[in-house]
């Protein structure tokens, strides 16, 4: 489970980089839905600190909202996870 979330969140984090290595040279970029779904999966840490580290979808709320959302999902499915083992 550690190696897949810290995987995820590679793969992530490396997703949103390409975004915006993309987005700066108008070629064609990666959807939001598949950020998101990245995210979704267990990317999302990564995907906070991408967006922090290359200020890449902070004004679009959707990015805003969803993704700080998402890690304190994913930390407490990790912490339900462990309780319940």
């Amino acid at each position: 489970m550690v190696i897949y979330i810290i995987i995820i969140n590679i793969i992530t984090f490396s997703a949103f980089a390409i975004d915006k290595h993309k987005a700066r040279r108008n070629q064609w970029r990666i959807s939001e839905n598949m950020l998101l779904l990245l995210a979704t999966i267990g990317g999302s840490i990564g995907a906070y600190t991408a967006m922090k580290t290359f200020r890449h979808k902070t004004c679009h709320k959707k990015f805003t909202i969803i993704i700080p959302l998402l890690i304190i999902a994913h930390i407490a499915l990790v912490i339900y996870t462990k309780v319940n083992l």
